[in-house]
């Protein structure tokens, strides 16, 4: 018990048959305790939550986060092993009003899942497109942004999510010029102008922040060109000017 405690304590109450296996608990204790009424309750195939623990938020999306890698602990886990990502990750912020109806996850490698309720995605994803939230690997909101409109969602509800984004600086401006980038000629914008998509966004959801908001991320664009900028090269010594 000790053992299962310990593991438990750092994912939200839960674990998996497989982590058991591999902290060396006897398959007969593991069917012990997750029979019927006993002291693990089965949440999902494979994971069950531990009796007297707080019941965590969003308990199923968590569940099938660990389904993705039963036997490798919550805290060792990489990025390529799965992220939470397009609309369950906008639930996750709360931001935007789109249903996750799936648990939705961006994975590096080909994974499989029987689950009709889970969609992965498989697409490269920058260390910066990602951070921690609530123990959980989520993706950003610009990058949830992206997300869904390469899934061709609403556009409109792709701008809520912006702006309920940044409104309380879960992400900046910038950030979402440079991501929406290489989505702009789909809706008849110039090719890779992602500030000129993010005003069309915002003019879709009317917030009255949209001038101090395209403001920050004019600035910002501005700033990463110049730092991108080739550094003039300088004549060597003794050669003509």
């Amino acid at each position: 018990m000790t053992r299962i405690a310990e593991i438990a304590e750092e994912q939200w109450g839960l674990v998996t048959r497989r982590q058991l296996v591999v902290a060396a608990v006897p398959q007969t204790t593991v069917e012990r305790l997750t029979a019927p009424e006993s002291t693990l309750e089965r949440v999902a195939h494979g994971v069950y939550h531990l009796e007297g623990a707080p019941t965590p938020d969003h308990l199923e999306l968590r569940a099938a986060w660990l389904q993705l890698a039963p036997e490798v602990q919550a805290w060792k886990r990489k990025a390529a092993e799965g992220v939470v990502s397009h609309r369950s990750a906008a639930a996750l912020y709360g931001i935007g009003h789109l249903p996750a109806d799936q648990h939705e996850f961006t994975v590096q490698h080909r994974k499989q899942t029987k689950r009709s309720d889970v969609r992965l995605h498989r697409r490269r994803l920058d260390d910066r497109e990602w951070i921690q939230l609530r123990g959980l690997p989520v993706t950003r909101p610009a990058r949830i942004a992206s997300d869904l409109l390469y899934d061709h969602e609403d556009p409109a509800a792709v701008a809520q999510i912006v702006a309920d984004a940044i409104r309380p600086v879960f992400d900046y401006p910038g950030t979402f010029a440079q991501s929406l980038s290489p989505h702009s000629g789909r809706f008849g914008l110039r090719r890779n102008d992602g500030l000129a998509l993010l005003q069309w966004l915002l003019d879709l959801v009317g917030d009255k922040e949209t001038p101090q908001w395209m403001r920050e991320a004019r600035e910002s664009m501005m700033r990463r060109n110049a730092d991108q900028a080739p550094a003039a090269s300088l004549p060597r010594p003794g050669s003509p000017t």
